[in-house]
Parts: C-alpha cells; sequence; structure tokens
C-alpha cells in the first residue's frame, strides 16, 4: 500500500492540473521579436493551449501547406502578403474563421478591403512599402537621403543597395508588385532593373536588407514598412520613408483547411485581432500598423504613421488578383534575369555609370545612340507586357511542377530567360565601354 502513494499522488496532480487542449502550430515569415511577443501573451491569456511557431518565407510556407496531407497541417497561415492567401484560398488550403472576426476593424484600408470578402482570411496588420536607409552611412558617403524609389536607381548609389527577390520573401514580391503596378510592366521592371544593377547583394531572406542596413553593409533598401520602423524606433541609426508608389495592403492571417485543432486555430486569430492582440503590433521592437483604429487602442508613438494618410496619397491603387495571377511568373523573371545574373547586371549597370559621366550631359550622336541601346538592353524586361499575360503561359505556370510537360516547359523558359538576360548585359556593358570611347 505504501508504494502505492507517490503513484496515488502523482494521479492527483495531474488531474488536477489543466490539460491543453491542444496545439495551435502557426506557419509564419514574421521575425522572432513579433512572434516570441505573440507566443508569450497568447499562452498567458490560454493557458491550456501551446503555440509553436513554424518560421519559413511565403513562398515556402505556401509550399508547405499544399504537401501537408490534410489532418496534418498547421492551423494557422500569418503572413504580409495577400496575394499568397489567393493562391492558397484559390487551391481550397483555407477555412473560413470568420466567426471570431472583430467587429471593429474597418471594411478597407484606402480602396482595398481590409478582410477577404469571401470570408477566407483576415486582416490582421496593415503593410506599407518603401525604403530604409542609414542616416550615418549617407552622411559619411555624402549621399543624398532618399524619397523616391528613382532615388535608388542614381550613380552614385552604386553599389550602396541593397535586395532580396520576391521568390525568397513575400514582402519584397509585394515591393516588386507594387511598383511594377504604379509604374507600369516595362517602366516599373526598369526600376527593378536599375535598383538591383545598382545593389551589392541579392540576400537569402527578407531580414538580410534591413539587417545590412541596420549595420551599415547597405545604405539603403526595399522593405516592408515594419522592418524600418522597428528599427527606428528601437534606436538604429536609420530611417524609413514611404514613396508615392507605395501600397497599404493587409498582412493577413487565415485558418489553414485541414489542420489538427481548428477550434484552437481560431482562438489564436480572435486573440490576435483583438485590443490586446493589436497592441502587441505597437511595441518599439515590433512597429507594425494595427487594423484597429488608433482611437480604439492606447499609447500610439508619437509620430507614428497613420496608414490611412499614407493610402489617401499613394498613387498606386493594388490589383490583388493581377498580382496573384502573375505570381510564379514574377518570381521566376525575377530570379532569371537579376538573382541568378547579378554579377553581369551589376557590371552592365556599371559601364553605363561610367559612359555616362565620362560622355556628359550631351554626348555625341554616335555616343548616344551606343548609349541608348545599352541602357535598353540592361534595362528592359526580358518579357513584354502582352507575353506576361498570355494565356498559355499563365497555364504553365499555374500547373503541376511535378506533372512531367509542365516541368520540361517551365525549364526550357526559364533557361531562355536566364540566357536571354546574360547576353542582354553582356551586349549592354560591351556598347556603353564603346560609347566611352567616341
Amino acid at each position: 500500500m505504501m508504494k502505492l502513494r507517490p503513484l496515488l499522488a502523482a494521479l492527483t496532480l495531474a488531474a488536477a492540473a489543466p490539460a491543453l487542449a491542444g496545439t495551435v502550430t502557426v506557419i509564419t515569415s514574421f521575425p522572432k521579436e513579433l512572434t516570441q511577443a505573440y507566443k508569450t501573451a497568447f499562452e498567458k491569456a490560454h493557458p491550456d493551449i501551446k503555440l509553436e511557431i513554424l518560421n519559413k518565407n511565403t513562398v515556402s510556407g505556401i509550399a508547405y501547406v499544399k504537401e501537408t496531407p490534410a489532418g496534418k497541417r498547421p492551423e494557422v497561415f500569418w503572413a504580409s502578403a495577400p496575394d499568397a492567401f489567393e493562391v492558397l484560398a484559390n487551391d481550397k488550403l483555407l477555412e473560413s474563421a470568420t466567426d471570431v472576426a472583430n467587429p471593429n476593424v474597418p471594411d478597407k484600408i484606402g480602396s482595398f478591403p481590409i478582410n477577404d470578402p469571401n470570408g477566407m482570411f483576415m486582416g490582421q496588420a496593415l503593410a506599407g512599402y518603401g525604403i530604409m536607409y542609414n542616416t550615418r552611412l549617407l552622411k559619411a558617403k555624402k549621399l543624398p537621403e532618399p524619397t523616391t524609389w528613382a532615388d535608388l536607381l542614381e550613380p552614385q548609389w552604386f553599389g550602396n543597395v541593397g535586395i532580396t527577390s520576391p521568390s525568397r520573401s513575400g514582402t519584397m514580391h509585394l515591393t516588386v508588385e507594387t511598383i511594377l503596378q504604379g509604374e507600369g510592366w516595362e517602366k516599373g521592371w526598369n526600376t527593378m532593373l536599375r535598383m538591383a544593377g545598382n545593389s551589392a547583394a541579392v540576400t537569402e531572406r527578407s531580414f538580410g536588407v534591413p539587417d545590412g542596413v541596420n549595420n551599415g553593409q547597405f545604405g539603403a533598401g526595399p522593405v516592408i514598412d515594419f522592418f524600418g520602423l522597428s528599427s527606428k524606433y528601437s534606436k538604429f541609426p536609420v530611417e524609413f520613408v514611404y514613396p508615392e508608389e507605395t501600397s497599404i495592403v493587409p498582412a493577413n492571417i487565415a485558418l489553414i483547411a485541414g489542420s489538427s485543432n481548428p477550434a484552437e486555430g481560431k482562438k489564436f486569430i480572435q486573440f490576435a485581432l483583438s485590443k490586446a492582440g493589436q497592441e502587441i503590433l505597437l511595441q518599439p521592437q515590433i512597429s507594425r500598423l494595427p487594423v484597429l483604429p488608433y482611437a480604439d487602442l492606447s499609447n500610439i508613438p508619437e509620430g507614428y504613421p497613420d496608414p490611412g494618410a499614407i493610402a489617401k496619397r499613394s498613387k498606386v491603387q493594388f490589383d490583388v488578383n493581377l498580382s496573384q495571377s502573375r505570381y510564379y511568373i514574377v518570381q521566376s523573371l525575377f530570379d532569371q534575369t537579376i538573382t541568378f545574373r547579378l554579377k553581369e547586371l551589376q557590371q552592365a549597370t556599371k559601364a553605363i555609370h561610367d559612359a555616362t559621366q565620362k560622355l556628359g550631359a550631351k554626348p555625341s550622336g554616335e555616343a548616344a545612340k551606343l548609349l541608348d541601346e545599352a541602357k535598353k538592353l540592361a534595362w528592359s524586361p526580358v518579357l513584354d507586357a502582352k507575353q506576361v499575360s498570355d494565356p498559355e503561359l499563365v497555364a504553365v505556370f499555374a500547373g503541376n511542377k511535378k506533372d512531367a510537360e509542365i516541368s520540361q516547359k517551365l525549364s526550357k523558359l526559364q533557361g531562355d530567360w536566364n540566357r536571354q538576360a546574360g547576353e542582354n548585359y553582356g551586349k549592354a556593358a560591351a556598347l556603353a565601354q564603346q560609347a566611352a570611347t567616341k
């Protein structure tokens, strides 16, 4: 009987302790500063639920959900890219959670719906896209403070810009799409190619750009606003500016269809949308824009950005359906012509800058012609606006990548784009060097 007492005592204690209702797994691209704050606050509010964070970039997160069988998927998808949620919704991988929506969240930011009209995902924060820059480095190198995307294209910015790829970062994908939609396909790619040509590196993750700006590796770079604002309010020597070609769109949260614990997943979504969950966004190390009106919240930092005012002055009316329809095409085009050809693009860009400086404001007729041709070759997309919307091309990129025929077509297309870009950059560098001798 004596031997049974420790066992009985243990069983009594176990019965008295609250049983875990379940584990909520959240797949997200957000940094640890944000996810840890939510994990701590949510588990305190719901001690019977454990929150697990599965950190992946948005593109990898989509692939993970697609490849995981129903019944074993994570409960919540949480990211800054509304077009990524459209991709998941179109593949029937999201489940409505509107029964836990916060009724105080406005319907729209500017003209953009905060919540999915079909109820498959909801806005949890607001996000804008702009330029983060290091004030100390700019002063040391005598670089002007950038206020527009065009500022980062100037010759003095060569080697001082940091970028990442839209295939590695959902926020960079939104930045690229914002520029493409704000400036048009051809002019938008001209901006992206020139900015990439001025870049020092294409970082492996979206975090690489703000980290590089914080530590002075880069002078500036395109980032989602919370990277710039969190660094600024955490006292790094940085500033962040919203160009006119920006957009304010929701950073979304959604319940994944076929998850293990959907009821507990809804509880996390409800918490993230609550007043307590929204005020976590205002912590200096997070510095995101809430979806709840500022009047409903406490302790708004002085000078904190007003998303409504930014959306009102923005020249971009972001079309999420257009972005979703060419989602993988834009990623692949960027990688084949920029990420995998960065060295050649940098060389062509440097040759054009050098020739422009040597020839002055009014180059001779032949030199001007050679230089214009070099710029066209280096800074024009290998696909025009009509080609990118071709139904056959769209169908190939929307197809099953595991299908042998689809895979073969993709490989050929991507190989052609890569090869064409390499040839264009080589010719552009040669033409610019030739122009400089005239």
